[in-house]
């Protein structure tokens, strides 16, 4: 039997990138049966890169999508899952990338990639080919960040939302999707009515639909981490939910499962590493790469 492997490993992008692109997390996973695995809604948009075989979504978050075969992956942001077979084997590196950072990286809103997966290429042009072809070649997590850094890099410009929806997108986040429509429209200084139709144009979904996004993947993420001790109906109180039912509705609206199906699944998801990276290795230490990213890698047997 192949015994089975994990390894994580997380970096900061240099500088010019950090406003858009909050860090890079490497995945190496062996020896895993071929399996489905959810791709849930999140504040980040979906940017992954493989390495090796193609990212294969059989279920796309919008129904009228086909399903697609993706070297290098972007998706806007959404409100159901994708569904993403592999072999048991996987490689790769997910970038971090927030809504704010579409317009910087790719000189469009990411509303105009709403609940859609496009290969980056395609949005991109040949730098997108450019990215996936130099890391199949690139070995080692330093120098793949590097490349990460050196062709998104020659991206990034001044382009991004204006002061308003930055300042709404970056509240919702801060308050763990807590914060009320009425208090964003009043610090923002727009109207309710004005904030929902410019924030839904730049971002594709309303501040409410975001703020319930944020929560629920902050609940995911606690109860991935959590000590078993530690129910669901605690977990609701925390994330700011009526009760565990409330919750396990929202589970079942995002996830399209229960939060007991969700953490039933036995292979990890590529696109949630904070589970694996921060106390929950049995190895893990922290260095600094050529370029002063901050690393931080684990390896699960």
């Amino acid at each position: 039997m192949v015994e089975r492997s994990q390894e994580w490993v997380t970096a900061v992008p240099v500088p010019p990138l950090r406003p858009f692109i909050e860090r890079y997390c490497g995945y190496r996973l062996t020896g895993f049966p071929p399996a489905l695995h959810r791709g849930l809604p999140s504040r980040y948009m979906t940017f992954i890169v493989s390495i090796g075989d193609d990212i294969d979504v059989v279920a796309q978050t919008d129904p009228a999508q086909s399903p697609q075969h993706y070297g290098c992956v972007l998706s806007g942001l959404q409100v159901s899952s994708a569904l993403i077979s592999h072999r048991g084997d996987q490689e790769g590196v997910t970038v971090e990338l927030t809504p704010l950072g579409s317009r910087a990286l790719f000189g469009l809103p990411a509303g105009a990639l709403w609940n859609m997966s496009v290969e980056f290429a395609d949005v991109v042009g040949p730098v997108g080919r450019e990215l996936w072809e130099r890391l199949q070649g690139t070995a080692g997590w330093e120098r793949r960040f590097a490349v990460c850094d050196t062709v998104l890099g020659r991206l990034a410009g001044d382009r991004e939302p204006v002061p308003e929806l930055r300042f709404a997108w970056e509240t919702v986040v801060a308050s763990s999707g807590e914060v009320s429509v009425g208090d964003l429209a009043e610090e923002s200084g727009w109207s309710r009515q004005h904030l929902a139709r410019r924030f839904r144009s730049e971002f594709g979904l309303s501040p409410k639909v975001a703020a319930r996004v944020v929560r629920f993947e902050r609940a995911q993420r606690m109860l991935r981490s959590s000590p078993p001790f530690v129910s669901i109906a605690q977990v609701a109180a925390a994330c700011g939910y009526y009760d565990q039912s409330h919750l396990t509705r929202d589970f079942v609206s995002l996830a399209g499962c229960t939060p007991t199906a969700l953490l039933a699944g036995d292979v990890p998801s590529v696109q949630d590493s904070s589970g694996h990276d921060a106390g929950s290795s049995n190895h893990e230490h922290h260095r600094q790469d050529h370029d002063n990213h901050p690393l931080a890698v684990s390896h699960l047997p």
